[in-house]
């Protein structure tokens, strides 16, 4: 039975891009597309195409442009930049800087903090690669543990902090976990950080800020979020574009990631006079299509409202969490149940005796569902849920040396959109189980230099629906 739903899901899906789009499937038919790959990438919003469409005949060159059009593109760019500091509910006393993505944020974040190997970071073994590597080879890194839930242990923070007193120049975490939506208590690390030590505290919210209400709160309050970054397209803005928000002051002294025009006062052939923040980080064209694409969706998901976004993908997960429990044979990454309320829709798994990335193939190439299997690019993480030994991962990477993936660790990874319905949960748990009891059409084949599954007779032929020209 159906969990009762009174939110507008019907209207939102109406105002996600490609919403009816069918795919070919083996069989030979064309069935609804379900998308439940939304940790990696979400569709664009309607309004978001549309804004798009409609800014391009006023798009020009931005900054110091003296014609109509370069004014107006000004304008566009600096009201976006408004519109993304208000979305998270940044002070006063921030700038929001635009990036391509998360990853990139964090970089340039690295970057401006300046730390040497005498310094500290504290993170965490459930991140992804963007906030754990570009943290190596520099600063001394400690991570906080997981437990058997798959939950962050915080339990050590005041212990690191004590320890390494002023050394600890920042801690990093995620907002919400890529691989099994655990949401980390940010307020009561944010209090210990600010309360037990003078450093600052990151939070990567590329997973958070799309589903739950963010507020970065001023730096009076304990509970604030000194840096926050985020991806637009994870949160329905495929365009290119991400942000660092943080201190103003902080990015006001020293030179850029990136040097180059746009970034400059003033520029002799032995000096240069660096512009203020948020310029001075934002060398180059900027991307004036991005930034407007990730405004509108910020402004439209507060539209939509996000109490009602939250409820409605909080009453899905636990949908989805109950017909995964019936699958034979599959054990989520992490126990869902002991996590919280607060976790976002995102559930990783296993089948015994499936390979996941024949799960994942099977699902796409038979069902017409879209999912992601692999680590996530959170290897730790992955390899701590899913028991790989030392010894195991020593292998592992022998292996790949060697460019055999065939014994990497995987699971099947699925997330939730606003857009999601519990007909397609259940059309997805009828999928799992009938490849859980080995009912599939296609011969898979193991691709030892990939680790993914295929159907050697079967080369897809992409032009039947979309031709690049």
């Amino acid at each position: 039975m159906h969990p009762k739903d009174t939110t507008p899901v019907r209207e939102w899906r109406r105002q996600i891009v490609g919403i009816d789009k069918k795919v070919p499937v083996l069989s030979g038919e064309w069935v609804p597309y379900i998308n439940v790959d939304n940790a990696a990438t979400t569709p664009a919003l309607t309004r978001v195409r549309d804004q798009v469409v409609d800014f391009l005949q006023w798009y020009s060159s931005v900054h110091r442009g003296t014609g109509f059009k370069s004014r107006l593109s000004t304008w566009v760019f600096e009201e976006s930049r408004r519109a993304i500091l208000a979305f998270v509910g940044a002070p006063d006393t921030h700038t929001a800087i635009f990036t391509k993505n998360t990853t990139e944020s964090i970089n340039v974040l690295v970057h401006r903090l300046r730390l040497t190997a005498d310094d500290v970071v504290v993170s965490s073994r459930l991140e992804h690669h963007a906030n754990m590597l570009p943290w190596r080879g520099g600063p001394c890194v400690e991570y906080l543990p997981i437990d058997a839930a798959g939950r962050l242990d915080t339990s050590t923070l005041p212990d690191i902090l004590a320890r390494h007193g002023k050394r600890v120049k920042l801690v990093a975490v995620s907002g919400a976990s890529n691989v099994t939506g655990y949401t980390p208590p940010i307020g009561d690390i944010a209090r210990i950080v600010h309360q037990q030590s003078e450093a600052e505290l990151m939070v990567d919210g590329a997973q958070l800020a799309p589903h739950r209400r963010v507020t970065m709160l001023p730096a009076d309050d304990p509970a604030h979020i000194d840096y926050l970054v985020m991806s637009a397209h994870k949160m329905y803005a495929p365009f290119g574009a991400g942000a660092l928000i943080g201190p103003r002051a902080r990015f006001d002294t020293g030179e850029p990631y990136l040097r180059g025009g746009g970034a400059v006062k003033f520029v002799t052939l032995d000096s240069v006079e660096w512009d203020h923040p948020p310029e001075r980080e934002e060398a180059g064209s900027p991307n004036v299509i991005g930034a407007l694409a990730m405004a509108t969706a910020a402004n439209t998901l507060t539209a939509m409202g996000m109490d009602a976004l939250e409820a409605h993908e909080r009453r899905l997960d636990r949908y989805v969490v109950e017909k995964l429990a019936h699958v034979p044979g599959l054990r989520t990454l992490g126990d869902p149940r002991q996590m919280g309320e607060d976790r976002i829709g995102v559930v990783s798994f296993v089948i015994d005796g499936v390979p996941s990335m024949k799960v994942a193939a099977v699902l796409g190439r038979e069902w017409g569902i879209g999912v992601r299997a692999g680590c996530f690019c959170a290897h730790p993480y992955m390899t701590e849920l899913l028991d790989v030994s030392s010894e195991e991962a020593d292998q592992i990477r022998r292996e790949l040396r060697h460019d055999d993936w065939s014994h990497i660790p995987s699971g099947v990874r699925v997330s939730l959109g606003l857009y999601n319905t519990e007909e397609e949960v259940d059309r997805l748990a009828a999928a799992l189980h009938r490849v859980a009891n080995g009912e599939c059409l296609g011969d898979y084949v193991l691709n030892v230099h990939t680790s993914e599954y295929d159907l050697p007779s079967d080369a897809d032929d992409f032009t039947r629906v979309f031709r690049v020209s």
